[in-house]
């Protein structure tokens, strides 16, 4: 597997496409009117895992997870970087399955001012859904 391969697959193997994505929250929407009525999308849960991963794994990771691996940003993001493997473990733990890539000893620097029982948390919440939409 390559860095720049998708983590994110079918089960037959092949990458999901930003189509397939789009007609499984269009479905979803419909069977679940809070998730249209929330405006929930891809781009919406890319928002949320992101700001997951960085609050348990660092910048650096949730930049990689991202696929944000360019220099073109500010000068500091230039020298953080995480590997594939790091990503791969945050995977794991949001999702809470796991990943052929991912490392169970992995845990964020020690000079990431989050802590490391923080990287061990196994889930994302999950979004408040309205009682009038249950």
């Amino acid at each position: 597997m390559l860095p720049t391969d998708a983590l994110l697959r079918h089960r037959n193997g092949s990458r999901l496409t930003s189509r397939r994505y789009d007609h499984l929250w269009h479905r979803l929407g419909l069977t679940l009117p809070w998730v249209a009525a929330h405006g929930i999308s891809t781009h919406w849960l890319r928002h949320t895992t992101l700001t997951w991963v960085e609050r348990h794994f660092g910048y650096g990771v949730a930049r990689a997870y991202a696929g944000h691996t360019d220099s073109t940003g500010p000068a500091t993001t230039t020298y953080i970087k995480a590997d594939l493997q790091a990503v791969a473990t945050a995977l794991a733990a949001m999702t809470g399955q796991p990943h052929p890539l991912a490392t169970p000893s992995s845990e964020p620097h020690p000079r990431d001012e989050r802590s490391a029982s923080a990287a061990k948390q196994p889930r994302m919440r999950k979004p408040a859904v309205p009682s009038r939409f249950r």
